[in-house]
């Protein structure tokens, strides 16, 4: 079994001992307002992540997702990626023209009087699943329920439902399109596959990838076919260039706090950290809607420095 120099966010060590200065890694304050609800995000404790990052030139995300990490981090040179079309197009938007996103989320909101929401939402998905595009995606994000993005794997259909909650009035969102449109000014968004990501950054750079969880999330679009061995290949030959690779990936779940196996090459990681995520949405969903208190789930963050 592969083992790690283990210390948690803040730098301790087990022993209670500080690990690390504030002056060699980077803190930023907590920042909860998420522009897309999205399974599995990292929104919470996104600032506990980053405080585990060292210095470095240019940031890159290339499993962009919600971009919870990002938009915390707000950083000054950045390059934000994803392989799905339809998510980028609506970060582009953001920073690009952010009234006519403002506007894509208003115009399909306005759809909805009274009781009629599922049948707006089934519209829109309809809508989405003949045409995928950033317009439908970004009403569906914050509609669908608990922000589980599921698709087909054979022709990548949308199928997730309807959610039970109310969706966030337009001029919130519009707060938040604000917001986030100030905080990732710096950034360039690009939809491409992850391995470009990796060929593009240099010594120096920090790379944070946070992945499809392929044990805990296979049901999640991207986890079907995605392969963490690759992306741990690709880590490895990153380190060797003198670029930092910060992982987010499967901790363990359940009371049990049992470690999920996931074939850690050695000789890449040289630190590991966990971050309690709270209880899952996830399998509350696949458990229709039961609140499961034994369902728990811990991030596992592995560092190549």
């Amino acid at each position: 079994m592969t083992t790690f120099e283990t210390v948690d966010l803040f730098g301790f060590d087990a022993e209670g001992v500080a690990e690390r200065s504030s002056s060699h890694v980077v803190q930023v304050k907590p920042f909860k307002s998420q522009l897309l609800k999205w399974v599995g995000n990292k929104q919470r404790f996104a600032h506990e992540i980053i405080s585990y990052f060292p210095k470095f030139n240019t940031y890159y995300e290339p499993f962009l997702g919600s971009g919870a990490v990002l938009g915390t981090l707000q950083p000054q040179q950045a390059v934000a990626s994803d392989v799905f079309k339809p998510l980028i197009e609506i970060w582009q938007t953001l920073q690009e023209n952010p009234k006519e996103l403002m506007d894509w989320y208003e115009e399909r909101h306005a759809q909805i009087v009274g009781e009629n929401k599922v049948e707006v939402y089934e519209k829109v998905l309809a809508s989405y699943n003949k045409n995928p595009n950033g317009a439908d995606f970004v009403f569906l994000t914050r509609t669908c329920y608990g922000g589980v993005v599921r698709f087909r794997k054979d022709d990548g259909y949308m199928s997730t439902p309807c959610g039970v909650h109310k969706p966030m009035p337009p001029h919130k969102f519009n707060e938040r399109v604000k917001e986030w449109h100030v905080r990732t000014k710096q950034t360039k968004f690009i939809n491409q596959d992850y391995r470009l990501a990796f060929d593009s950054a240099k010594s120096g750079d920090l790379i944070y990838c946070d992945p499809p969880y392929s044990h805990s999330q296979a049901i999640l679009y991207g986890a079907q076919s995605f392969s963490l061995q690759e992306l741990f290949d690709r880590i490895a030959w990153a380190k060797k260039k003198g670029i930092f690779v910060a992982l987010s990936i499967d901790g363990s779940k359940n009371t049990e706090n049992v470690l999920l196996e996931l074939n850690i090459p050695k000789g890449v990681f040289e630190q590991e950290a966990y971050v309690n995520c709270g209880r899952s949405m996830l399998k509350r969903f696949q458990m229709e809607g039961e609140s499961l208190e034994d369902h728990v789930v811990t991030d596992r963050l592995l560092l190549t420095y």
